[in-house]
């Protein structure tokens, strides 16, 4: 594990795969940085890095004091750090995000030198859903009760398989990294409340080139929030995967990859 500093001084600890061009890879709030497990051999030639996200264990001193509203802050912060740290002799850094990742990856291009963009449905709410969105504080109540488990369960349900799925309890069983989810819970909560927070705005001035991907078997208010990234970027392209729920570059990483080596080859 690398590590490289805030300018406050706080670290950001890092893996870092194989050598060639950065490829940064930001999970999404619920995500270890084992979510990108499945995806890392379908890159083999670009030189990978996978930040430990601020709130996940080594870059805040104490995450339980960082408020909603500093928390996209907070990791725009750290993304536009890893980018100015890593070895670009092999080219400029290209950000990979999932989610919430991916939110903070299009923010961040706004002043980062970057490639390009690839984006797995940020998190952003279409501003009908995100005015009455509460799962936030659905989740904190839980929390607060000392249900942490039922309270992530309610964020699988509503943002990964929001039509349902047969025997939640025994696929969350054989989730691998159900486990680490649950240890996230205050963590997801404070994410929430970022994304609740955040509007999209009318234009991202983003110089790069972004490639804003979506699945047709995610919420659908992720769809809908996909197409309103990629029509306030610049230089972006829009791919619906079909059949491909919300987890998916690590659902269906092959599909992912080669739509990603295409937009990337233009």
């Amino acid at each position: 594990m690398a590590t490289t500093q805030f300018a406050d001084g706080n670290e950001i600890a890092y893996e870092r795969h194989g050598d060639g061009q950065p490829l940064i890879l930001l999970h999404g709030g619920m995500a270890p940085r084992q979510y990108w497990n499945p995806v890392l051999p379908q890159f083999e030639e670009y030189g990978a890095v996978i930040p430990q996200r601020p709130g996940f264990g080594t870059c805040l001193d104490d995450p339980a004091e960082t408020s909603a509203d500093e928390v996209l802050d907070r990791e725009i912060q750290y993304v536009r750090t890893l980018v100015d740290a890593v070895d670009t002799v092999d080219g400029d850094p290209i950000l990979f995000g999932h989610s919430f990742g991916a939110l903070t990856a299009v923010e961040a291009a706004r002043d980062a030198a970057v490639e390009a963009v690839l984006a797995y449905e940020p998190a952003v709410l279409p501003e009908a859903f995100r005015s009455e969105a509460e799962l936030a504080d659905r989740m904190a109540t839980l929390i607060e009760a000392g249900d942490r488990r039922t309270a992530v369960k309610r964020y699988v349900e509503q943002v990964l398989h929001p039509d349902g799925i047969d025997d939640l309890d025994a696929w969350l069983a054989e989730w691998p990294v159900w486990p680490d989810c649950v240890e996230l819970a205050e963590e997801v909560v404070r994410m929430n409340r970022a994304v609740e927070q955040y509007r999209l705005p009318d234009t991202l001035d983003v110089d790069a080139s972004v490639l804003v991907m979506t699945g047709t078997d995610g919420p659908a208010f992720l769809r809908e929030s996909a197409r309103g990234v990629h029509e306030a970027l610049p230089h972006s392209r829009l791919v619906e995967f079909d059949g491909v729920s919300h987890s998916g570059p690590s659902e269906a990483p092959e599909r992912i990859a080669a739509e990603v080596e295409a937009f990337l080859q233009r």
